[in-house]
């Protein structure tokens, strides 16, 4: 029996993926999660085979969850599910310790293909992000020094979510003193000054919505 559990933050989303996954024999949809956090903690309640994570997330964004998921999960496999394959969301994702990734354009002809990939543990990703992991990779040399860390991104989409430094501490199971730090190295990589500018920029890069 392979066990699933699924974390979007839209009902009806969830629902969909829920019935498509439950058509297939064999499969399991042991929980529901609706924000990061609680997708980590179900994640180490549960043990989990595979782990469906929307990427734009509340409290926990779909890389961070993945990354702490990984690291105390062993064995489980992670689908990032999205509207989005920027080229440094892909990256992102892939360092994180992702080993699927999914347009939630193309789950109703791909989903099963990719649970069933990954419950085999090997790797699945559609032709489009092939093709920017091989792009990414061919420019690797070229990327520039202000693209931010996934634990960067992770605080500054919780200052976007207008979550205080204890709050993010807290979420993220850093102290404060780091919390500022990476906000600070966060405004230095992108040559920002303020707070509003960090939101901007976090809106216009998918980490929460506008």
């Amino acid at each position: 029996m392979t066990r699933i559990l699924i974390a979007d933050d839209h009902d009806v989303l969830r629902s969909g993926v829920r019935t498509i996954l439950e058509g297939h024999e064999g499969w399991e949809v042991i929980g529901e999660a609706r924000d990061g956090k609680q997708a980590i903690d179900m994640a180490l309640a549960l043990r989990p085979d595979i782990v469906i994570l929307d990427y734009g997330l509340p409290l926990v964004n779909g890389v961070e969850a993945t990354r702490q998921i990984r690291a105390r999960v062993p064995g489980v496999e992670v689908l990032i599910f999205t509207m989005h394959d920027t080229d440094s969301l892909v990256r992102d994702v892939l360092e994180a310790g992702a080993r699927g990734f999914l347009l939630k354009s193309d789950a109703r002809q791909l989903l099963v293909s990719a649970v069933e990939t990954l419950a085999a543990h090997k790797p699945f990703f559609t032709g489009k992000v092939s093709e920017t992991l091989l792009e990414t990779y061919l420019a690797k040399g070229c990327a520039h020094e202000s693209v931010l860390s996934s634990r960067e991104k992770a605080v500054v989409q919780l200052i976007a979510e207008g979550k205080t430094n204890k709050q993010i501490a807290d979420i993220l199971s850093i102290s404060t003193k780091t919390v500022e730090t990476h906000r600070a190295l966060a405004l230095r990589k992108l040559n920002l000054d303020t707070t509003a500018a960090l939101i901007r920029y976090a809106i216009r890069n998918k980490l929460v919505e506008g």
